[in-house]
């Protein structure tokens, strides 16, 4: 039987995976963990995307904040409805008036943020011991390359899509 935490030796001619592939695989690891470290402070990482853009930007509205966590707007809402009863964040009306609210997070938030914050800062070094300095700066650097080439306001990637044949019809 084969551990499936070891991979299988691959087939001497089989080309190395992709990167796609590997991101994912990454990022899967990465959220199994996250989630298993948040739910020990009562929080989901969607609620935690939630929490730590809020702490990077001035009010988002509550469809940035879906767009950011890639849920829909309408389970964003019941997140915020949820931080707001749980008292880690505050919603004020919107200076200019209409139905806008002006998202924040309270200290309570903020403390539970970091909290939170430190769980993933165990996750990360466990991750990346084997990895020195610049090559964590290289990597960082790259993959904020790869996400702003593949982001919805660029245009690069739909020429690409566009001359891609759909697959023939059954």
């Amino acid at each position: 039987m084969t551990d499936p935490g070891v991979p299988a030796a691959a087939a001497p001619d089989a080309p190395p995976p992709r990167v796609s592939y590997l991101v994912f695989r990454l990022e899967r690891r990465i959220r199994a963990c996250l989630d298993e470290a948040l739910a020990r402070h009562g929080m989901t990482t969607t609620e935690y995307m939630a929490l730590s853009e809020l702490r990077l930007r001035d009010a988002p509205s509550s469809a940035d904040l879906a767009r950011i966590a890639f849920v829909t707007p309408q389970a964003m809402n019941l997140v915020i409805r949820d931080l707001e009863q749980r008292g880690l964040i505050r919603r004020d009306p919107h200076p200019r008036g209409g139905r806008a609210l002006r998202t924040r997070l309270t200290p309570k938030g903020l403390s539970t943020l970091r909290r939170c914050d430190r769980s993933l800062d165990s996750i990360e070094a466990v991750m990346l011991a084997e990895i020195d300095d610049p090559d964590r700066t290289t990597i960082a650097e790259t993959l904020t390359l790869c996400a702003r080439a593949l982001h919805p306001d660029t245009q690069a990637l739909t020429p690409v899509l566009r001359s891609q044949k759909p697959p023939p019809s059954p």
